[in-house]
């Protein structure tokens, strides 16, 4: 106990020590990581986020770190510190990895996955509902979620930083962003098809009209300097200054009505790859023109402007020669015709009413013209009975996004917890004392080895209490520990094997590497390998060694956390189990030390430097009871447990020492053998009593 005393004043002490956060990135460190033409503008708070500015230096979008915004712990205990770059209406221009200290990619996988995993951000929107890993919702264009890939045998650190990039982006999106929406707008009926007629179009209010007088667009830039700037408006009052015309494309219907058959096979293609996007036609029969001499096709037209509950809708031309049925008039078709597109997923709810805007622009001098203008506005709605409601389908937690991904895998998990642990618990005596007793243990072993380690990923480590340590020292999240269910649900077994039989359950029977060093000893034994057994003065001594490398552990952590992934490398668990020794050669050599030492050694690294066999230890004295049964006879004179015990966790005296007891339950089938049980033999022989067993507490 005089060690368990020493680690846990050192914790106590190493407690009062708080790390320092990082500064944010200063304009000579992230200027140069941004992608020409665009450029770095000046900072807009205090938290790391910058202008963004395109070649002519005007304004063109956002530039932040997470970290300040969303430091969500990582499984080092440390945040994830990505580089963002949104455009005005919240598309992902860019996304990097800056810093990071997740185990898996700094010494495990490399960090060429974690950057491919940030590439698939690359043009969708904030307003886009991403989840990490497989579909579990439905809706259709402009509604539905969309879904990232993962990175294999490191989903929980994706996860992480997935949630990091949202969080921080969400907070740049309420200050800056206010005309960004998140709700799922209504997207066209694609099952409506009905025959209409231009006139139908009018009488159903389905095509808007705004005609404009010369006139009128006099009386506006009256008492302006521009008033006197348009001879034609003075000379021709009454003459239209704009026939604008407007119509929802998206419907079926309508623009099979409106456009011709070639236009329409046209925006049919447009659609089928831009499904996002709601079209609108324009038409303009007088002298307006729609857009200025300047206008470059598939750009946003700068004379004409969108809005719809008070905030803007970006609009942009959609690059289709249009041309109109033989149903619409033929001034119509005599005139100026564009459709252009905005993108439902950035708030445009094509079903309700929304407002277009046009400018009436004059110049005022010849030299150095001075430009005016005033705005035309015309409201339009389109029938709702053209589009669909989406149905609500929001994004689950982070913690049920995992476990639905990994919901097989907890349910297999789980059943073979259901069965292991009541056998371990109630009928722990019938199962030590059953003929294939060994034969089952292997296949358990084998299903954690298998199973639990290699396919599930869920090998514990020291990381993850350590991170626990840094995040409850810096007062961070805890909820990086909610990205990995599979993990959790072995952690929650091995803590309540704490309260039942101490370290035993999750080192005896849970722990992947564990088993291979068992399966290295069974091995071992085939090949008829000597056994090293390691006297008592130098086991003793040994014993306490993982004890003092915990410490370090937890030193490293408060003092050097950025060097965590590192130390953590004293357990070759990343190696054998979490990358199946497609590592670097020198992991690889370590890993393969151990189990090779175990053919001669049983389970060295385990019993002598496990850091998180030290923490299991310290985590079973929560045990309250003492599971294994003894006898007065057992230690004087029989010793025949003690000598069995490879664990060494049999004292001279005969009494189990619970902290390097791994449950192999080798001295229960002793015991509870009269074949094997020295004072269950003698008492068996003529004139002898049966020895009184003490039961365990």
């Amino acid at each position: 106990m005089g060690v368990f005393r020493f680690l846990l004043i050192a914790i106590a002490t190493l407690w009062l020590a708080v790390p320092l956060g990082a500064a944010p990135l200063s304009r000579e460190e992230i200027a140069p990581l941004i992608m020409p033409p665009m450029s770095l503008g000046e900072p807009l708070n205090d938290q790391g986020v910058w202008q963004l500015l395109n070649s002519g230096g005007a304004p063109a979008g956002y530039v932040f770190e997470t970290k300040e915004m969303a430091p969500l712990p990582g499984f080092s205990g440390a945040a994830i510190n990505i580089l963002v770059v949104l455009d005005p209406e919240g598309r992902f221009l860019d996304v990097k990895l800056l810093s990071h200290n997740e185990p898996i990619f700094v010494s495990g996988l490399g960090e060429a996955p974690f950057h491919k995993f940030f590439e698939q951000y690359l043009g969708h929107s904030i307003s886009d509902s991403m989840v990490v890993g497989t579909p579990y919702g439905h809706g259709a264009d402009g509604g539905q979620l969309v879904y990232l890939d993962g990175v294999t045998k490191a989903t929980a650190s994706v996860r992480i930083a997935h949630e990091t990039i949202l969080g921080a982006a969400n907070q740049v999106a309420r200050t800056f962003l206010q005309g960004i929406s998140t709700g799922r707008p209504a997207y066209p009926d694609l099952e409506v098809d009905e025959a209409l007629s231009w006139q139908d179009l009018l009488d159903q209010g389905l095509i808007g009209h705004l005609p404009v007088s010369n006139a009128q667009v006099q009386t506006l830039f009256e008492g302006t300097l521009w008033e006197d700037d348009d001879p034609v408006a003075t000379d021709e009052p009454d003459a239209l200054y704009l026939d604008l015309w407007v119509a929802d494309l998206g419907p079926k219907s309508i623009a099979r009505t409106l456009l011709d058959e070639g236009t329409l096979d046209e925006l049919d293609h447009f659609m089928s790859i831009s499904t996002t996007d709601e079209p609108i036609l324009v038409v303009d029969t007088a002298r307006h023109g729609l857009v200025s001499p300047e206008f470059v096709r598939n750009t946003s037209p700068e004379w004409i402007g969108m809005h719809q509950d008070g905030l803007p809708i970006a609009l942009r031309d959609s690059d289709i020669y249009t041309e109109l049925s033989d149903q619409v008039p033929e001034a119509l078709r005599d005139g100026t015709a564009m459709i252009l597109r905005t993108d439902r997923r950035l708030g445009f709810d094509p079903s309700r009413e929304w407002t277009m805007t046009l400018q009436a622009v004059r110049q005022h001098g010849m030299f150095q013209p001075e430009t005016g203008s005033v705005d035309l506005e015309i409201t339009h709605t389109t029938d709702t009975r053209f589009f669909v409601q989406p149905d609500n389908v929001e994004r689950l937690s982070p913690f049920e996004e995992a476990i639905r991904n990994r919901q097989t895998d907890l349910v297999i998990a789980a059943v073979f917890l259901a069965v292991l642990l009541p056998a371990l618990l109630f009928a722990q005596s019938r199962l030590a004392g059953h003929r294939h007793f060994q034969t089952i243990r292997l296949t358990a072993l084998a299903f954690v080895t298998g199973f639990i380690g290699w396919w599930g990923q869920g090998q514990l480590s020291i990381v993850t209490p350590m991170a626990t340590l840094q995040a409850a020292i810096s007062k961070g999240s805890f909820a990086f520990l909610l990205y990995d269910p599979f993990g959790l649900l072995i952690w929650g077994a091995a803590i309540l094997g704490f309260v039942l039989w101490g370290r035993g359950l999750f080192c005896g029977w849970l722990c992947p590497f564990g088993a291979l060093q068992e399966f290295a000893d069974r091995f071992a034994r085939l090949l008829r390998l000597p056994t090293i057994r390691i006297p008592d003065r130098i086991d003793r001594p040994l014993r306490g060694l993982k004890y003092v490398i915990l410490a370090g552990l937890v030193a490293v952590t408060i003092f050097a956390p950025q060097h965590i992934d590192k130390a953590a490398e004293v357990e070759p668990f990343k190696t054998a189990i979490t990358t199946f020794f497609l590592r670097e050669w020198y992991y690889v050599a370590y890993a393969a030390l151990w189990l090779v030492l175990g053919l001669f050694v049983f389970k060295g690294f385990c019993r002598y430097v496990c850091p998180l066999g030290a923490l299991m230890a310290i985590g079973g004295l929560l045990r309250g009871r003492k599971w294994i049964d003894r006898r007065s006879e057992c230690g004087n004179p029989c010793q025949l447990c003690k000598v069995r015990c490879q664990y060494g966790a049999i004292k001279k005296s005969g009494a189990i020492q619970y902290s390097e007891c791994f449950q192999c339950l080798d001295c229960v089938t002793i015991h509870d053998d009269p074949k094997q049980c020295v004072p269950l033999i003698l008492a068996n022989r003529p004139n002898r009593h049966m020895p009184k067993t003490e039961p365990a507490e």
